[in-house]
């Protein structure tokens, strides 16, 4: 018994089963106890086989999409930002936005939580089996600076259409040159209708005409990005401050 058991896992392991491998044992002493049929017995060693899959996904999707950082919508404390919908943010939870190709952007101040939110919901993305990639804008715009000059500009900006979701942080902390506000508009402009991009900005709408160096760049560029979005105007307080403005004195 004991050797026909070792030579089951054996096999089951070099079909790639390694979850069945592990759990038929435990789950023939089940079967055996509740004098499961032998359907069950197999349906559990299965569902067992896909979680663990499941699972690897994830977690390959989440390695590849580069988190500077990993953050939940459960760790965000609404109550500290009162002006901002809860509602409306665990709605997109959902990922419905990103079945329509629609783009969310979120806008305020250094601290408010715009890069937590837009990090909860691509690892909600990634749990969905979507694929997704985290970026910092500055890096973007190097790489695509970069791939211009290599002539591989096509294949990237092929690369960067075919995700689910694209999410470029801190748009707006560093201006950016005529040659890449040119590119990004490419980049936009090759997801539009195509793909969901999330952006956190410290900059408002009317200000990113100096974010890009020209005004009209900047409106082609957002009204690609608006025509199908959801906006998040966050004006509360930072949450990096909030415990060191409980020790400051009074003026």
């Amino acid at each position: 018994m004991m050797a026909e058991s070792h030579a089951l896992r054996d096999r089951l392991s070099q079909l790639g089963l390694h979850a069945m491998a592990s759990h038929f044992e435990a789950e023939a002493e089940t079967a055996a106890q509740s004098e499961s049929s032998y359907t069950t017995y197999l349906a559990r060693l299965v569902d067992a086989e896909l979680a663990d899959k499941t699972d690897r996904s994830v977690n390959a999707r989440v390695h590849r999409a580069r988190f500077s950082i990993f953050r939940t919508l459960e760790e965000f404390d609404f109550s500290f930002q009162p002006g901002l919908s809860s509602a409306r943010v665990r709605e997109l939870a959902n990922l419905s936005f990103i079945d329509q190709a629609a783009n969310v952007l979120f806008i305020g101040g250094p601290g408010v939580g715009k890069t937590h939110l837009a990090v909860a919901l691509a690892l909600q993305a990634c749990a969905a089996r979507r694929s997704v990639l985290f970026t910092a804008a500055a890096d973007l715009l190097d790489q695509l600076a970069a791939a211009e000059v290599t002539q591989t500009l096509g294949k990237l900006l092929d690369r960067l259409r075919r995700l689910d979701l694209l999410v470029v942080d801190e748009l707006g902390y560093l201006p950016i040159d005529g040659r890449k506000a040119n590119l990004f508009f490419q980049l936009v402009a090759t997801r539009y209708t195509k793909g969901s991009i999330i952006i956190t900005s410290n900059v408002s709408f009317d200000g990113w005409g100096k974010v890009f160096g020209d005004d009209v760049i900047a409106s082609a560029i957002l009204d690609r990005l608006l025509h199908q979005s959801h906006i998040f105007a966050i004006n509360g307080p930072s949450y990096r401050l909030k415990d060191k403005r409980s020790t400051m004195p009074n003026a």
